[in-house]
């Protein structure tokens, strides 16, 4: 049998997970098309079926919610009463496959990132580590390729986004656009500052000492997820971006009651490669660390830093201990 390809094995995994809740437990994300996906990007596309067959057996999804009414997206008021509101899932995700069947995805996504990203830290932030999964996917797909399942995913996470939405800054919904004249800030372009942001947070997760191993590592998956999506988005949404991430990274910090140690600079020394850091996430089988894996290995190419490599790694072993 020939070996997989990345297109097969998110499709695949995708059309197995249809109908798959956003949830299970008490309250905890669906990460498995996000995890499938990361799989397949790094070239272990022939692992994703047995991955979502052991996450499919393990996992207890809630079913969604059922739709309820109509979200008018020319209606402000309309839209924005539903944003934060789980029990109107189905609506916002049939609002997003409505756009995506009629404009290009890159115009949808351009029109409600400002809307949904003041709401970036709702459970997490995995509303927006989803969307750019699935960016990331439809962007990949041939042109002229089949790409409703991807289209359809990209709709689930936009719609999970808005469900979950919980904004903690001081911007309103549909307001996360620059001022004029402040499209650029000190130090680089967003990309750059968002690399750095991404090795920055991949340092103080390498070198505190945690309650459990998940919860900080979204101070490093929720930049690199808007450093994922910004390519595709215009230029005047990129540093507004960056300063959303910053602060829900910086929050994060507070929730958890973790304290910014210093001197972050340098990484703890003893990692592996990245290469078995991935493999040994792999072997794990957890989400967290597969998708932390794949991020340092992303970033190591885009911005060579230490710092990934050590993050992995910690969670790695944070994680192998905790599910043993």
């Amino acid at each position: 049998m020939a070996p997989l390809t990345y297109h097969d094995a998110v499709s695949g995994a995708l059309e197995r997970l249809r109908g798959v809740g956003f949830e299970h437990g008490p309250r905890f994300v669906n990460h498995a098309p996000m995890a499938a996906e990361a799989l397949a990007c790094m070239g272990y596309a022939d692992a994703v079926p047995g991955w979502v067959d052991g996450n499919l057996r393990t996992h207890t999804y809630h079913d969604p919610p059922g739709a309820r009414w109509t979200i008018d997206p020319a209606d402000p008021e309309d839209w924005r009463s539903a944003l934060g509101r789980f029990d109107r899932v189905a609506d916002w995700t049939a609002l997003f496959a409505r756009e995506l069947a009629l404009d290009p995805w890159r115009e949808v996504l351009a029109r409600w990132w400002p809307r949904l990203l003041p709401g970036m830290s709702g459970v997490l932030t995995h509303g927006v580590i989803r969307t750019a999964h699935a960016v990331r996917a439809v962007s990949r797909a041939q042109p002229g390729a089949d790409d409703r399942l991807l289209r359809d995913e990209l709709a689930q996470g936009l719609g999970y986004w808005a469900a979950r939405y919980a904004a903690h800054t001081r911007i309103s919904p549909g307001d996360a656009y620059p001022a004029p004249g402040e499209e650029a800030e000190p130090g680089g372009s967003a990309t750059a500052l968002l690399d750095g942001l991404v090795a920055e947070y991949s340092g103080v997760y390498a070198s505190v000492p945690q309650h459990h191993p998940v919860p900080l590592i979204h101070s490093i998956t929720g930049p690199a997820a808007v450093r994922l999506v910004v390519e595709h988005l215009p230029a005047a949404q990129h540093h507004v971006s960056y300063r959303v991430a910053r602060d829900v990274s910086a929050s994060m910090l507070g929730w958890f009651s973790v304290t910014r140690p210093a001197g972050t600079t340098a990484a703890p020394s003893g990692a592996p490669d990245l290469p078995e850091v991935f493999a040994t996430a792999a072997a794990i089988g957890d989400e967290h660390a597969i998708k932390l894996a794949e991020v340092a290995v992303r970033h190591q190419a885009l911005a060579p830093d230490p710092r990934h490599a050590a993050a992995a790694h910690a969670a790695n072993q944070g994680l192998a201990r905790f599910r043993r």
